[in-house]
């Protein structure tokens, strides 16, 4: 039987960045995926996500920066830019901890100049980034499909995985479909982690999150004077998006039920609906909600809120990419570099906070 170079398993946004930038260094690479090339069934759907430099740690400022460069690259293979920078705002309670690129408290005053549409709660601090932007996601998830199979990789869709073993340093995959022996697997599968992990099962939590996208065309929207931001509410983080790469402004907010993902999640309910409506029009007084789409999907979320990047500890011949808890899209390419990097045996000491050693420590 042929052995593969690599597997990938899993082709949201993470997964396909990781077949791309492997079948770019010339490997044999094969990239499995439960679903539909456009499914609705996990994270990586939908139109747009946000991309920020301000971070509350500078322990991610190296990766973010990957992040940028990332969609630099992909931009320029592309022939086109798949993000629209439109600055952010963060607002918080009590002392700020954002950091970070460019971004900075603002004083008293200075939010009505930058983000006149914006207006959070009046005993907020506020911090602005202005290099935070929409990534046009649909857009970017289409691309790293096409250029990984220009690239020579083999996509296999509506494939489900039974499970995979190790034996004499050949990993075997079984599928729907039989099976396939590789050299190294990565592990991509996002709100399946726990299922392609089983030991490590209790590290990851799935929630069902909402979101609620306006009808475009308001200018009240549009950056200037509406940008990416979030507001840190008691109930969770509502997290924002003006109008961008052809989409309406959206809302969220970063906390949900705990969800089953083999099980379809449930359509918003009218409740959640208004809720999101409501807080989106406090929030940017003045738009006009009427008509709105919400739509339902999942977040897969790690005690530490931290991704799980690397070589499992005690199966060197399989990479786990789980970048998750709600703000992992934007690191795309940048994860699927990390992947390349790490089976192709390139040193990645900066990743080394985000290790699959920590799903043992703290479980």
């Amino acid at each position: 039987m042929i052995v593969r170079d690599v597997v990938v398993l899993g082709l949201g946004i993470h997964g396909s960045a990781a077949v791309l930038e492997l079948a770019q260094r010339g490997l044999d690479v094969v990239g499995v995926e439960q679903f539909g090339a456009a499914h609705s069934r996990g994270s990586s759907h939908g139109a747009t996500r946000m991309i920020r430099r301000a971070y509350p740690h500078p322990v991610w400022n190296a990766l973010v920066e990957r992040a940028y460069l990332g969609w630099d690259r992909w931009g320029l293979a592309a022939g086109r830019s798949f993000v629209e920078t439109t600055g952010g705002f963060y607002a918080h309670r009590g002392a700020q901890s954002l950091q970070g690129g460019r971004s900075v408290p603002l004083a008293s005053g200075e939010l009505t100049e930058v983000g006149p549409s914006f207006r959070p709660p009046t005993d907020y601090g506020v911090v602005h980034d202005p290099d935070a932007g929409v990534i046009d996601a649909a857009g970017a998830l289409a691309y790293a499909h096409g250029a990984a199979r220009a690239k020579g990789a083999e996509l296999r869709f509506d494939e489900a995985v039974r499970g995979w073993t190790i034996d004499d340093g050949i990993v075997t995959v079984r599928t729907s479909s039989g099976t396939i022996r590789t050299r190294r697997l990565v592990l991509a599968g996002g709100a399946w982690a726990s299922t392609l992990v089983p030991r490590a099962a209790s590290f990851f939590e799935v929630w069902r999150i909402v979101t609620l996208t306006v009808p475009a065309g308001q200018a009240i929207a549009q950056p200037p004077a509406l940008g990416c931001f979030s507001v840190d509410l008691p109930e969770g983080l509502v997290f924002g998006l003006p109008e961008a790469s052809g989409s309406g402004a959206k809302i969220g907010i970063d906390a949900g039920p705990i969800w089953n993902p083999d099980v379809p999640v449930a359509a918003p309910t009218e409740a959640e609906i208004e809720h999101l409506a409501g807080l989106l029009r406090s929030f940017v007084p003045g738009i006009d909600t009427d008509g709105g789409e919400a739509a339902a999907c999942l977040y897969t979320m790690t005690p530490d809120k931290r991704f799980v990047v690397g070589a499992l500890p005690s199966s060197p011949e399989v990479v786990i990419a789980a970048p998750c808890s709600g703000h992992g899209f934007k690191f795309g390419p940048a994860i699927g570099e990390a992947v390349a990097d790490l089976v192709t045996g390139v040193a990645r000491p900066d990743l080394d906070f985000l290790s699959p050693a920590r799903m043992e420590a703290l479980v």
